[in-house]
């Protein structure tokens, strides 16, 4: 996506490690058969609400079942590079499409979902009678990422769960709050970063702040805690040798060892 203010490299760009979510998935299902999968987020508004919803009702076929699907509007996130307007003019898609039309987009993609012909009639999304597939296995859980209360109020009423990060305890504390009061009782997911970027810890330094962090999470009433690794530029073998540390610190199988063993988590 475009750079936003503050990049400072010549062709003004940040330098993006990020590959696409769901070929990623795709990849990471293939390779393993108990994890589930998840995107959080994915600014589903980005793309076509047919498209989309194939694209993951096939990875969910792919993974037997195994897909949960964080999705946002854009924008509304804390962390950097935060919401810029080129994100949508890149994507082909008015900012004015966030919240109705996000809402519009969710039931459309659902409608996809739902047994044939599919038939679809919106302010911003038409779909003529159609036979579109692949189904999923069954419900593909689609977790809604918000800040404020009246996104956290939506995502409570439209879906299978919440998605924030834990920028500020006190503040995702108020954010489950919000979500349960609204309604919300699905899966409420907590995203925690490593404090110096994952580069920079060391195996006993990122363990310490792992189960700190998840000490945090369940006391704020969290179902989840999904530690975000991938905002850090580094090598993707040292990531692993984090993983390892705290697996043994939980006494867990190590995630890594031979690909045979790799193949069968």
């Amino acid at each position: 996506m475009p750079a936003a203010p503050g990049w400072d490299n010549d062709a003004g760009l940040p330098e993006s490690h990020a590959w696409d979510s769901l070929e990623m998935l795709t990849w990471a299902a293939a390779h393993t058969r108990r994890i589930r999968v998840t995107t959080a987020i994915l600014n589903s508004i980005f793309h076509s609400p047919v498209i989309l919803a194939r694209r993951l009702a096939t990875l969910d076929r792919l993974s037997q079942g195994r897909l949960d699907v964080g999705i946002g509007q854009g924008g509304g996130t804390r962390l950097p590079p935060f919401h810029i307007p080129e994100e949508f003019i890149a994507a082909g898609v008015p900012a004015g499409r966030r919240g109705a039309g996000f809402v519009e987009h969710i039931a459309a993609m659902r409608a996809c979902w739902a047994p044939d012909p599919v038939e679809f009639h919106g302010e911003h999304y038409q779909i003529p009678p159609s036979l579109i597939g692949p189904k999923p296995s069954g419900t593909i859980p689609l977790l809604i990422g918000a800040t404020t209360r009246r996104t956290i109020e939506r995502a409570a009423r439209l879906g299978d769960g919440f998605i924030t990060v834990a920028v500020d305890w006190d503040e995702t504390r108020t954010q489950v709050r919000w979500y349960r009061q609204a309604g919300g009782a699905g899966t409420v997911m907590v995203n925690t970063i490593p404090p110096l970027g994952d580069d920079q810890l060391s195996p006993g330094a990122f363990t310490e702040a792992a189960l700190g962090d998840l000490d945090r999470a369940a006391a704020l009433g969290a179902d989840e805690m999904h530690i975000a690794l991938h905002l850090s530029p580094t090598r993707p073998q040292q990531q692993v040798e984090l993983l390892e540390a705290l697996a043994a610190k939980l006494g867990l199988p190590a995630p890594s060892a031979t690909p045979q063993d790799q193949a069968r988590a």
